[in-house]
């Protein structure tokens, strides 16, 4: 271990000597790091020991001069070691690249060695190049007197082959005509043509000429008869009109009677397409709306909700195949018509007569008007098939489809450059995706109303148990329910549920959606599909939308005019306002930061802010629980108000207990309290007092001040009672009864009580009553104060209110006798 670590000390020692050493060369020679002479002017010095134009003698007499003879030593000193050190470094570089010079010697040594060959090598070629100079001069003399009969005879003989060709020709014409070679009859007309038509002076060459006229004109003729029959394959068809075009038949002609075939072979392709689409023309929005399967789509009240999408109505064919069909038939016909037509018209090299009658543009434009025609047709059929893709299940299909739909349609565009085919077809890719961006819409929206009727119909089941616990303190009319068993579910159980199924769904249909911005889909990279399709078309049209729809349907809940509050249980009112605040607190914030960054949308156009939906959100709660406590305070009411108007107050006999409809009233609001708590947080409340259950109330302020007025105000005493009474309630704090509500239990109770004792206040101004009504009175509101004290925020509120309402009996009352407290007490305990 230690020979390791000091070998391991010693290369770093020894790998900066070696650079010191370096350096000390470099310096010596002027290099730089690089290894080349700094570029720094020269120095003229004579006494520069390191300059050209060093001078020896020079520098020992300035040294001499100015240095004493201890420098002069020291300098001596300095000197020779470096002299030394300079020889020492010399001889380790030598050392140290001395294989290095001696594999230059042996190279050196072997390049000799070639170069010496090489020089032999090209001695001897040389030579073989003046033999072989030598020897053609030669063959070039003996043979130059035959050069010009030889010439002369070849001559003489390619001639007689031709002439031999021009008289077998009509021969020759008429066999290719019997075994149909009409390309070879054509190209051997051709060779011969612009022959026979210079010597057609000649008879013989006029006769020759004759008779190629009339084979050619049949084999025309039976060109034509081909072309018009249409029963051969495209390449047949192409052969057909290239040889025509060769024989001088009009090229516009020609033009048109090619894409007539064209037509007729792709109409019947379109006709196939079409027959598919038939047994579903009209599929109408009654069963496109029927986007949600309740069945399938898993209730608030179900612990694991199921996908609830419905799937694409069954047809012949999936869209999937019926856009393979399209593209392998159609497409893919129209791309080789394309290219034929181009190669023949457009591409074809014209020469002579037909290069000036600018066919290019004329064939180019006929093509251009055929391809937007059948490209039309093309597309309403596909429309047709997307539209009938009315189910918002399986979204992979459709978005292969149109994928496959619109790479393939990039073939026209390299084709047929300018053409307007691929663009349309993106358009009605761009309108598939915005129609399925709605159908989810709608789907959403479908699942929320159902989600929101299974919970209607959670609510109104028997067993279930509404405040998920039973009531202590208040004997609630409800522990049946609590106590039951077999009950479904309570309700924050149900408030979970029917987040997470709603949170679910949009997962599931952004996931379907994000399909359509894929990186393997082509059509994800136009520029639409990567912004306005992902802001407009994702963000605002489904989730914003979405959003708004569930604040929007959980306002009408609002609207619904009665007595009663309408048909809208109150347990419902209470869900979604605590919905739409968790929604205002915290999901639509995580709804569209989930959306942003699963389509990394970028918010070029104006998009609405979250904070513009969460206070809509926040709206919404507010609104629906100033219409809980509305509902709940009227149901209490109208007991209330039945009690009191159904009732003889003047001949009631003398109370010995408490109202049956007062205890209702209490645990009523005990199981609202409950209620209310398994969903909102409990509140501040001012400080109770310790006797805020035993406190009293004053019968009516008159009753105990008659005593302290003389007899002689005895009958003003009235009219003082009242005037007391009203001075009383202008220096009180003013109670508002229909104010907004806090989200917080204690003042959504203490919004019902307030109207429950109010509505119980002006029912008793409208009433006369009796001693014994008056005893009553006092009995009931102290049952009421025992308990309801503790729903509230402050406790002065329930007194000052209970007050006005024994004041206003006592006030109404022909025998103002009240009943001791003490008595009030016993029955109150009692009861």
């Amino acid at each position: 271990m230690d020979v390791e670590v000091d070998g391991s000390e010693g290369a770093p020692e020894e790998a900066g000597r070696r650079r010191r050493v370096h350096g000390m060369l470099k310096l010596y020679y002027g290099l730089n790091e690089e290894g080349k002479a700094p570029e720094q002017p020269l120095s003229l010095d004579p006494c520069d020991i390191n300059g050209p134009h060093f001078d020896p003698e020079l520098y020992l007499n300035k040294l001499r001069r100015e240095c004493s003879l201890a420098e002069l030593m020291d300098q001596e000193t300095c000197m020779v070691k470096q002299i030394r050190s300079l020889d020492s470094d010399m001889q380790t570089l030598v050392y140290e690249n001395y294989n290095k010079f001696i594999s230059a010697t042996d190279t050196i040594r072997k390049m000799k060695n070639d170069f010496k060959k090489m020089e032999d090598e090209m001695d001897c070629l040389s030579t073989n190049m003046e033999a072989i100079t030598d020897f053609s001069a030669r063959i070039s003399g003996t043979l130059q007197d035959q050069h010009a009969q030889i010439t002369k005879l070849s001559g003489v003989h390619t001639l007689l082959r031709k002439l031999q060709f021009l008289f077998e020709l009509p021969a020759r014409l008429n066999k290719c005509l019997e075994l149909q070679a009409y390309t070879q009859a054509v190209n051997s007309h051709r060779r011969a043509r612009c022959v026979l038509h210079q010597y057609s002076h000649l008879p013989s060459f006029k006769g020759i000429q004759d008779d190629c006229h009339a084979i050619m004109d049949k084999l025309a003729q039976e060109l034509r008869q081909k072309f018009r029959d249409g029963g051969t394959s495209a390449k047949d068809l192409s052969e057909c009109v290239e040889l025509l075009l060769q024989l001088d038949e009009p090229a516009e002609e020609l033009c048109d009677k090619f894409l007539s075939h064209a037509w007729s072979r792709l109409e019947s392709d379109l006709q196939g397409l079409e027959a598919e689409i038939k047994p579903y023309p009209a599929m109408k929005d009654a069963s496109a709306c029927r986007s949600l399967s309740t069945a399938a789509a898993g209730s608030p009240t179900d612990k694991s909700p199921k996908s609830s999408f419905l799937p694409s109505p069954t047809s012949n064919t999936d869209i999937l195949e019926f856009i393979d069909r399209g593209c392998n038939e159609f497409v893919s016909s129209l791309c080789l018509v394309i290219t034929s037509y181009q190669e023949l018209f457009i591409n074809h090299a014209q020469t002579g007569e037909l290069a000036s009658k600018n066919i290019p543009q004329m064939a180019n434009g006929k093509l251009h008007a055929f391809v937007d025609d059948l490209a039309a047709r093309y597309f309403s059929l596909v429309e047709r098939r997307i539209q009938e893709e009315k189910g918002v299940g399986d979204n992979s299909l459709l978005v292969r489809a149109l994928d496959r739909f619109h790479r393939r349609l990039q073939a026209v565009t390299k084709l047929l450059p300018g053409s307007t085919v691929p663009n349309k077809g993106t358009e009605i890719v761009i309108r598939a995706a915005t129609e399925r961006v709605k159908q989810y819409l709608s789907a959403l929206q479908s699942f929320y109303m159902d989600s929101l009727t299974d919970v209607r119909q959670a609510l109104a089941t028997p067993r279930l148990s509404v405040a998920g616990a039973s009531v202590a303190g208040g004997g609630s009319h409800m522990g049946s329910m609590a106590s039951s068993r077999d009950a479904p579910t309570s309700l924050p159980e149900l408030l979970s549920s029917l987040s997470a199924s709603i949170l679910n769904q949009i997962k599931s249909v952004l996931a379907s959606v994000h399909l359509f911005t894929a990186k393997d889909i082509t059509f994800s990279n136009k520029p639409y599909f990567k912004g306005e399709f992902c802001s407009q078309g994702v963000r605002e049209s489904l989730v914003v939308s979405f959003i708004k729809f569930v604040c929007q349907s959980s306002r009408q809940f609002c609207e619904s005019a009665g007595d009663k509050g309408g048909s809208t249980p109150p347990a419902l009112l209470l869900l979604l306002s605590r919905l739409c605040l968790d929604y205002e607190t915290s999901t639509i914030s995580y709804i569209l930061t989930l959306t942003d960054e699963q389509f990394l949308v970028q918010h070029h156009s104006p998009v609405t802010p979250v904070t513009t939906l969460c206070a809509e959100a926040r709206e919404a709660a507010q609104k629906l629980l100033n219409h809980y406590v509305k509902v709940q305070g009227l149901i209490i009411s109208q007991m209330l108000r039945k009690s009191v108007e159904t009732r003889d107050w003047v001949n009631t006999i003398e109370p010995r207990n408490v109202r049956a409809v007062m205890k209702r009233v209490v645990e009523d609001t005990t199981s609202i309290d409950v209620q209310v708590g398994l969903l909102y947080e409990e509140g501040v409340r001012k400080a109770h007092s310790s006797d805020s259950s035993k406190r009293t109330f004053s019968v009516y302020s008159s009753s105990r001040q008659q005593a302290r007025y003389p007899a002689s105000y005895t009958p003003s005493a009235p009219m003082d009672t009242n005037l007391l009474s009203n001075i009383h309630k202008l220096f009180s704090e003013r109670i508002d009864i229909f104010s907004s509500v806090e989200f917080n239990k204690v003042s959504v109770m203490t919004g019902i009580i307030k109207i429950s004792l109010k509505t119980f206040l002006e029912c008793v101004r409208l009433r006369t009553f009796g001693r014994y009504g008056l005893q009553q009175i006092q009995v009931d509101c102290h049952y009421l104060q025992m308990y309801l004290w503790r729903f509230v925020s402050d406790e002065n509120l329930v007194h000052f209110l209970l007050d006005e309402i024994v004041g206003s009996c006592a006030h109404r009352c022909l025998d103002p006798a009240p009943m001791e407290q003490s008595v009030i007490e016993v029955i109150c305990e009692r009861g």
